[in-house]
């Protein structure tokens, strides 16, 4: 079984008992983290239910382009379509069941891609693409967990990415999206009850 098929089929196992009080949290912090433009083409990575979709969704104007949602869980795609049926027209999301690795989208197309709680498991290969699928001048927001505060099951510790680092400060995680090539890196540590996560922002120099 590939590491995909691996991590959708744990996924899938969680999208009923999925924490989404606290990544609702996630998302809402992110977004305002980022602070994307109403008018700005946005893509949602590993959205898994679909928290910061459905938040930006509700907050855009309806002349706003789609927000991009994309996950290799169907199960979790469901749960978030579902969750946003009475909340945002159908239109406001594009929901794709796919590897968010490569984007299914073309080159310099994006203005924001946010990545919330999902970055450790797709790898440093994520944020390469995310520099080829932006503009100029775009901007990725991501958030990991605090490397003291995480504590993953056996199963989950498995999947994780090992190339992506997992920050112990804030300053950590900016100069690693700064070694990945993005420029103007800012994060912060965000405690969300007994959780701690950093917030990281950055801007893409050439959108490569």
């Amino acid at each position: 079984m590939t590491q995909s098929a691996t991590l959708a089929g744990a996924f899938d196992e969680l999208a009923d008992s999925y924490d989404h009080r606290h990544h609702e949290e996630i998302a809402r912090v992110l977004i305002a983290w980022v602070a994307p433009g109403a008018a700005d083409a946005v893509a949602d990575v590993a959205c898994g239910a679909g928290a910061v979709a459905r938040q930006l969704a509700r907050s855009r104007p309806e002349t706003a382009p789609p927000v991009l949602a994309v996950d290799l869980s169907p199960g979790m795609v469901a749960v978030g379509r579902a969750r946003a049926a009475a909340r945002v027209p159908d239109t406001a999301i594009d929901w794709r069941v796919a590897d968010a690795v490569p984007l299914p989208v073309a080159g310099h197309s994006l203005d924001v891609v946010l990545c919330a709680s999902s970055l450790h498991f797709l790898g440093s290969r994520a944020l390469a693409d995310w520099r080829r699928a932006l503009r100029p001048g775009g901007r990725v927001g991501f958030t990991l967990p605090l490397a003291t505060h995480f504590r993953p099951s056996e199963r989950f510790s498995g999947l994780l990415a090992r190339d992506v680092p997992l920050p112990h400060t804030a300053r950590e995680a900016s100069r690693w999206a700064t070694a990945c090539g993005f420029t103007e890196a800012d994060s912060r540590v965000q405690v969300l009850g007994t959780r701690r996560v950093v917030v990281t922002s950055a801007t893409s120099p050439d959108g490569r």
